[in-house]
């Protein structure tokens, strides 16, 4: 979110002092007196984060964040003059993202401030992984398609997986450790004898699909892609 940074303190001079450590660290803010007056300015303008006192008069800091959870996901930072547990475990469980004491360094909010934005921020997905191509072979891991010459295969998760491995390391030799940890991403243990069950299924299906080279045993190390040449 691009919006400023909300104060809900009903002290002048916590809010003056925390606007002007937030503004010296390039963070827009803006001001509440109360819960009431907060409300407004969220519904005007949806803030970034929340900095809240939990000890307001009239609707409290506590009541507010209910409020506010209701409809958004604002990370909120509590502020309070207790230091009672109970205080800080019930507003992290009615929403709040951290909790700050008063007296408190403004060095110390500003850091807290950065770590909820940079915590809460929006990942970017993750980039999707490439289309392999390798001789007449080509995978897609985001559709789990394979196909030889134009023509598909049917592979099962793990088969993919192994073949994945091989046709992104071409021409390198791959042990059965590296493709059993490629194969179940290191959850669990298979034997060796299970590895070469799996090879062979490929190599049967890449056969049935005109590919008589897909992948050679190099004996005693692993296995490597073969040239996957398409046959005129």
């Amino acid at each position: 979110m691009s919006g400023p940074i909300l104060i809900v303190d009903d002290d002048p001079h916590i809010r003056d002092v925390i606007g002007f450590a937030l503004t010296k660290a390039g963070y827009a803010t803006t001001t509440a007196r109360d819960g009431l007056e907060a409300l407004a300015r969220i519904a005007a303008q949806p803030p970034r984060l929340i900095v809240l006192d939990v000890g307001m008069p009239g609707m409290d800091g506590l009541e507010l964040c209910r409020q506010v959870r209701r409809t958004s996901e604002v990370p909120i930072l509590f502020l309070s003059a207790r230091d009672e547990e109970i205080d800080r475990v019930l507003g992290l469980e009615i929403g709040g993202d951290d909790y700050v004491t008063k007296p408190f360094s403004p060095r110390e909010l500003v850091a807290r401030v950065g770590i909820i934005l940079r915590r809460s921020a929006p990942r970017l997905p993750a980039a999707p992984d490439p289309v392999l191509a390798h001789g007449g072979l080509t995978l897609d891991p985001r559709r789990h398609e394979a196909r030889f010459g134009g023509e598909a295969m049917t592979l099962t998760a793990i088969e993919f997986a192994i073949l994945a491995a091989l046709a992104a390391r071409p021409g390198l030799v791959l042990s059965r450790d590296q493709l059993m940890d490629a194969a179940y991403s290191g959850r669990v243990h298979v034997s060796d004898r299970t590895i070469d069950s799996h090879v062979r299924n490929i190599r049967a299906k890449l056969a049935g699909v005109g590919c008589q080279d897909g992948v050679a045993t190099v004996h005693g190390i692993g296995f490597r892609l073969g040239a996957c040449e398409t046959r005129p």
